[in-house]
């Protein structure tokens, strides 16, 4: 096509398939690689080009509408560069392309964050007098939703609309969905009335994406509401259906609502996914609520959904919370014997320790983490060093903060302001203010937690016009005192 340079993917003298073992000379052989070719179903991505490379030898040369199939079944693959080439090659054997081929070229450029390549198709489509259809617009709208251009997608949805095209459910569907995803809800909701008004009928997944832009925004009533609509137009909600629902309904700690729901999705025949699950009993286990999150677990193996890192994660999270640590322990171990356990599920149970001021175990678990080849993260070391000052441990936690930057873990702003807070809190004013400077001079400059931190710490210990000094830096750093900060002054 001359737009785009890519690696040659052709002839790569591979050959392993079963189409190896014949002469493509041979009638028999022939008919074989042709019946494979028109089929599409290869094995993956080096046994569709070793047809490639024996179909183009063959004569007569294959139809463009079976190349449209064999590129298809590449961009399924999701081998988007490798269409493009072969486009290429397609071309230079005399073979002209039609709307499909130059469509899935569109498609492929689009994936790609080339959709301005995707608009010079368009040009190359029009040039050859071939006639544009809904799925060429949809392509380039799906684009430019890619690339963050919503203004734009809807710009040229509205032109596509304007020049007589008829956008389908599709159309409707990529750029609700894109509309969602970017907070531009109401638009949305106008775009789907507007659907309707022009006889062209939703289906699920058009529902789905503002159902689930409704509940992140919290507007859980309007989504119930929408999802009744949806039900009562006869199209039946799917699993991720539910599942944004439920998930909104934990957001506001309707337990019941939820836990309802899950049971309709067993009458209604659908089987709920480990995501649904998960939702579900992290939610309930956030909220202390951990015998009702065992019971969805005992639902969830029942139905032949096996838990994962998450749900286990989720359950001795809530352990730690109601601090049942005991039954943390025991379901962290069987988390290690199963070979699931990662750096998450240690930060839980360190954190776990560090507030049952249990810090002997947090310690020796964060020894443990590292022996078993787990590398600790920014959480990790915060929560064993806020743990260890808390335990009145200063030492031990300098020791660890060291270890901390040794190890190549750059310490952020919740380090700084722990050790802030422990400095404090420990009587060693003059060491928290030394840290405190080191901060103004390094890239993580002190916000107000750290402002407020320090501040709090001279007012207790009596030094007043330390205090002072600091609050008035505070707004000579363009900072805003917080409600604290005026509470502690």
């Amino acid at each position: 096509m001359g737009i785009i340079q890519s690696p040659s993917l052709l002839f790569t003298n591979y050959f392993h398939s079963s189409a190896s073992t014949h002469n493509p000379k041979d009638a028999k052989s022939q008919r074989f690689l042709r019946s494979k070719f028109n089929s599409s179903s290869f094995r993956d991505v080096d046994d569709a080009l070793a047809f490639f490379n024996h179909i183009i030898l063959l004569r007569p040369l294959p139809s463009i509408v079976q190349f449209c199939r064999f590129l298809s079944a590449l961009v399924g693959m999701k081998q988007y560069h490798t269409v493009i080439s072969l486009s290429r090659t397609i071309e230079s054997l005399g073979i002209s392309h039609n709307i499909y081929s130059l469509s899935i070229l569109i498609n492929c450029f689009c994936r790609l964050h080339l959709v301005n390549f995707g608009f010079s198709i368009l040009g190359k489509i029009i040039k050859f007098g071939l006639e544009p259809n809904t799925v060429t617009f949809t392509n380039l709208i799906k684009g430019l939703c890619i690339d963050g251009k919503i203004n734009g997608a809807v710009d040229f949805f509205n032109d596509m609309v304007a020049g007589g095209y008829q956008p389908d459910v599709h159309t409707y569907t990529v750029i609700i969905n894109a509309l969602c995803k970017c907070g531009k809800t109401n638009v949305a909701i106008e775009l789907l009335k507007g659907m309707v008004e022009r006889g062209c009928e939703p289906n699920v997944v058009t529902y789905s994406a503002i159902v689930d832009a409704l509940c992140k925004d919290k507007l859980v009533i309007e989504a119930l509401d929408l999802f009744s609509q949806m039900r009562n137009k006869c199209i039946s909600p799917n699993v991720v259906t539910y599942t944004c629902l439920i998930q909104g309904l934990c957001n506001l700690g309707k337990w019941n609502q939820a836990s309802a729901l899950l049971k309709e999705i067993a009458g209604q025949n659908i089987s709920p996914n480990i995501i649904t699950f998960n939702i579900l009993i992290d939610n309930l286990c956030k909220e202390g609520l951990v015998s009702k999150a065992q019971e969805i677990m005992k639902i969830m193996i029942q139905q032949g959904v096996k838990p994962d890192v998450v749900t286990y994660s989720s359950l001795m999270d809530g352990f730690c919370l109601c601090n049942q640590m005991d039954e943390a322990t025991k379901l962290f171990d069987h988390m290690v014997s199963s070979g699931i356990a990662d750096v998450f599920s240690y930060n839980i149970l360190i954190n776990g320790y560090c507030k049952s001021k249990r810090i002997d175990e947090a310690t020796k678990l964060f020894d443990e983490m590292i022996k078993s080849s787990l590398v600790p993260n920014s959480v990790t070391y915060n929560t064993l060093i806020k743990g260890l000052w808390e335990a009145r441990r200063p030492g031990i936690a300098l020791e660890v903060f060291k270890n901390m930057c040794s190890h190549g873990q750059q310490p952020n702003k919740v380090t700084f302001s722990i050790i802030l807070d422990g400095l404090c809190k420990q009587g060693y004013l003059d060491e928290a203010l030394t840290l405190f400077k080191a901060m103004e001079k390094s890239r993580l400059k002190p916000d107000c937690v750290s402002f407020t931190i320090l501040i709090d710490g001279m007012c207790k210990a009596g030094r007043l016009n330390d205090a002072k000094e600091l609050f008035f830096r505070h707004f000579e750093k363009g900072l805003q005192p917080n409600v604290y900060t005026y509470s502690t002054k």
